[in-house]
């Protein structure tokens, strides 16, 4: 399948989901095409297209559709809420229905349209002992033995979320690589500080394990708004204000649901010449 593209070129969507922005590569009928070095090279910004995460959208036996995450820096993200959002949002228009089933890592995962037209996604149950989030020893993950006693959430990928009393002072990119990094996280993390508004709101901020500060993060919010439920801080249903909009979550009996805005913003192609001197 990459000879052929590399004599058609590769078609794709930018999409975004509250400033949380994806390069989305529809798949289905021709087989994976994606390799990290494809990736890092559509990720970069001044060199390629650019995006937070970028999703290709797979065949799936068992589900209307599979989903792969790819990062800016060419690995791989088991969740990516925002991009599940927005595709689903595609998919359902293009399949003329109201609610679709999909297959990431995490297993297999449900979205549909409400009545107001926003697409929740049910994102799974919360991991929440430390071997599956993962961690690499057994702490108590709702008071983590790093600075400024965080939570560890695992929503298909690893999350240390700090509750602070100002988000917007948080120095992100001094904080978020140091953390990402810990030895306490063997696959890295996500890093997430948030600020309680009131019972029902609160303010978030993000740095994503593989690509850096992003103005929002669909899996995060789900974890926030977990930790925050689990330390008593609000009840099962929250608006998260990020940089780049408003996200809401409510936790259900049966798992997480994520909502917010979802665009698409422009179709492209990747030059024949591109994919083939980065494959």
């Amino acid at each position: 399948m990459m000879d052929s593209l590399a004599q058609t070129g590769l078609p794709f969507m930018k999409m975004h989901g509250a400033g949380n922005d994806f390069v989305v590569i529809d798949s289905r009928g021709r087989g994976a095409v994606m390799s990290a070095g494809l990736a890092r090279a559509v990720g970069d910004r001044n060199r390629g297209v650019g995006f937070d995460q970028l999703a290709e959208i797979t065949d799936a036996a068992e589900a209307d559709f599979g989903l792969v995450f790819w990062n800016s820096d060419g690995s791989q993200a088991g969740a990516c809420g925002n991009a599940t959002r927005c595709v689903s949002d595609y998919v359902m228009r293009d399949l003329g229905v109201e609610t679709v089933s999909l297959v990431t890592a995490r297993g297999q995962l449900r979205a549909e349209r409400a009545a107001d037209g926003r697409v929740w996604v049910n994102m799974g149950e919360p991991q929440l002992d430390w071997a599956s989030i993962p961690l690499a020893q057994e702490v108590d993950h709702l008071h983590l033995p790093l600075p400024g006693d965080p939570v560890s959430v695992g929503m298909g990928n690893p999350h240390c979320v700090h509750f602070v009393q100002d988000a917007a002072g948080i120095d992100l990119a001094v904080l978020g690589p140091k953390i990402e990094h810990d030895p306490l996280f063997p696959q890295r993390t996500n890093v997430e500080f948030a600020e309680l508004l009131s019972p029902c709101r609160m303010r978030m901020r993000v740095w994503e394990r593989g690509t850096g500060i992003t103005l929002a993060c669909g899996s995060g919010a789900c974890a926030v708004a977990v930790a925050a439920h689990l330390r008593g801080m609000i009840g099962p249903r929250v608006a998260l204000e990020v940089d780049g909009g408003t996200l809401e979550v409510d936790w259900r009996d049966d798992g997480v649901w994520l909502t917010g805005p979802v665009a698409r913003v422009f179709d492209g192609m990747l030059s024949a010449d591109y994919v083939a001197a980065n494959r």
